[in-house]
């Protein structure tokens, strides 16, 4: 068979592929996984495990889509509109509910496998896949808790950015130590993420928007904490296991210049997006930060899966993202040929469509490639043959 994203290199590699991590987290360990064991019972046996994730998955974009529609552009709650609310309690009581279900559908989505005997690098490259979409996907729905009038759109994208980060430094630091450390601030932060919107859809948004002794809001607490714990429980966190594994020769022992290879495509695109963020002619971001957000979510995946790719295949790691070079050519339309505000929002649509649709194909290809080389269904658990 002839691979068109997948090598024979990476392929072998995916054939001697053991899943290897560590979770200390005490709400994982202690609360959330006997929660998971027990939920899984009542899942049928002939039920894919990649249905439960895909499954979770679909009600993130769901929420996304319920949030989209009731507050495209974050106006919900503005200083001039502060008395009126346009999502309904409803909606958020719903999200919070989707968000729960996901979570816990991610949570049993491995124990299905084990219980079902199809345990396999598939099924983690397609978690791990689609948990980088949802990285994008679930920040921005949190968002219209406090939406311009509390964070602006400049200052959300890098938190936005924060979250890419963490999620991207964790597989950085399995491509270089082996082993996949899950952070703590994970379990957290969806917990988290799920009561704040249950209690949004109790007492309303308007509750979050008060002012604190200091002048301090609730969304400025909000953004700190985010970074504060993304330092303490994360970054601080992986840079210490990946100079352990040298220390010890645990790890891959790779040299420093590919041991960073990884993080060059990362860091061309933060500041690519970085640039267009604050430089925009026209402030593209304010005007459109839905679309905006969504593209550089799906970028930020598409790095990320081949990252994850390269990492569970024991391969070197891509320094290029192809992804990259339409919007380079936008930025310099947008920069270059003094385009009108008009245009520059569809330049920035048309790219958000086109990336979406290479990602997505790129995505089900690798799939599907892998399901041929496995033998295997995606969506399907085949029969034994005795």
């Amino acid at each position: 068979m002839t691979s068109s994203y997948l090598s024979k290199e990476q392929l072998k590699g995916f054939e001697k592929y053991k899943y290897n991590s560590i979770d200390t987290s005490i709400l994982s360990k202690y609360v959330m996984h006997p929660f998971w064991d027990w939920c899984v019972q009542f899942c049928p046996v002939w039920v894919a495990p990649n249905i439960l994730t895909f499954t979770g998955f679909l009600l993130t974009v769901l929420n996304f889509l319920l949030f989209s529609y009731y507050d495209y552009g974050f106006h919900a709650l503005t200083e001039e509109n502060a008395t009126n609310d346009h999502i309904p309690n409803w909606v958020w009581a719903v999200a919070a509910v989707n968000l729960f279900v996901a979570y816990t559908l991610d949570g049993i989505d491995g124990k299905q496998a084990r219980r079902t005997g199809t345990s396999g690098p598939l099924g983690e490259l397609f978690d791990h896949g689609l948990d980088s979409y949802s990285a994008v996907l679930i920040p921005t729905c949190l968002y219209s808790i406090f939406g311009r009038y509390e964070l602006s759109p400049l200052r959300f994208f890098f938190v936005i950015w924060n979250i890419f980060i963490n999620f991207f430094l964790t597989h950085w630091e399995k491509y270089n130590t082996g082993v996949m450390f899950l952070p703590w601030g994970y379990d957290f932060t969806m917990i988290g993420s799920c009561v704040l919107m249950l209690v949004t859809s109790i007492i309303g948004p308007h509750a979050w928007h008060v002012s604190l002794p200091g002048a301090i809001t609730p969304g400025t607490i909000f953004e700190v904490t985010l970074y504060l714990s993304a330092m303490l429980t994360s970054q601080t966190v992986i840079l210490w296991n990946i100079y352990k594994s040298y220390r010890d020769r645990t790890g891959k022992m790779r040299p420093f210049n590919e041991a960073i290879r990884p993080l060059v495509p990362l860091a061309l695109f933060f500041a690519l997006s970085t640039l267009w963020a604050v430089y925009s002619p026209t402030d593209v971001l304010s005007r459109g930060p839905r679309l905006f957000y969504i593209l550089t979510g799906t970028i930020f995946s598409n790095i990320n899966c081949r990252l994850i790719v390269s990492q569970m295949s024991d391969t070197r790691c891509e320094v290029y993202n192809g992804l990259l070079t339409p919007y380079m050519l936008v930025l310099v339309a947008v920069f270059y040929l003094r385009v009108s505000p008009m245009t520059e929002l569809m330049l920035l649509g048309a790219l958000c469509v086109a990336s979406s649709i290479a990602h997505i194909y790129y995505g089900a290809s690798v799939v599907k490639e892998m399901c041929e080389h496995f033998q295997i269904s995606c969506f399907r658990i085949k029969p034994k043959i005795n």
